[in-house]
């Protein structure tokens, strides 16, 4: 049961850690991060995202201008900027190295010790790119929620509120803590090989024999 269970819950973690690398760099370069709703204009809607800023509109579909400048940019958003390309960076190291340590894989089968260092490493590394993808996100909504309630800011003008991207990351980055913690636990688990049993029945024969002929007269 060990000898199939362990593989699968290695292919599990990889699998799922993929499913979280892909919407971590999905969400690094989706414009809605922020949605910027219009009372006076309810055709249009304002997005903003890591890399451009957009506005939908009904009848014209949806118009992006790239941001002009990085440090122009608020500090929330160019953290997250930065963060979000090492955590696909980091993400995408891991699958490289966590691919190379599976079981099921055929190269380096009698390098054991090595292949469960590689699977180590990379699911470290998914925890690495989780917590540096719900950092950001975390960050920007945690943002986006005080300038929401301001006192300061008059009511008549516009509040930004959450983007469908940052429900992305948050899903992200649970994907790749999940996916990493499934890799590590497969190293924790005990294995027992088939070819030591043999070993160990002779082993217990040959005592039985040498106590035999020690208590005959």
């Amino acid at each position: 049961m060990a000898l199939l269970y362990q593989p699968m819950m290695q292919l599990s973690g990889i699998l799922v850690s993929l499913l979280g690398w892909v919407l971590s760099c999905l969400t690094t370069y989706l414009p809605q991060w922020k949605n910027l709703n219009l009372d006076l204009n309810e055709l249009e809607i304002w997005t903003m995202g890591l890399w451009q800023a957009c506005v939908v509109q009904e009848e014209g579909g949806m118009q992006c201008k790239d941001f002009d400048s990085f440090l122009a940019l608020p500090p929330e958003l160019r953290i997250s900027r930065i963060l979000m390309v090492f955590s696909n960076g980091s993400g995408l190291f891991g699958l490289l190295l966590s691919g190379f340590g599976l079981d099921c894989l055929k190269i380096g089968e009698r390098q054991q010790g090595q292949k469960k260092r590689l699977l180590l490493f990379g699911g470290m590394l998914f925890w690495i790119s989780g917590i540096t993808a719900i950092v950001p996100v975390s960050w920007v909504a945690h943002s986006t929620v005080q300038e929401f309630w301001d006192e300061n800011i008059p009511d008549i003008v516009p509040r930004w509120d959450f983007g469908e991207a940052l429900f992305v990351g948050w899903l992200a980055g649970f994907c790749l803590i999940l996916g990493g913690s499934l890799l590590n636990c497969t190293i924790c688990s005990t294995e027992v090989h088939p070819s030591s049993v043999p070993y160990t029945v002779a082993e217990q024969q040959d005592q039985c024999q040498h106590l035999e002929t020690e208590t005959r007269p």
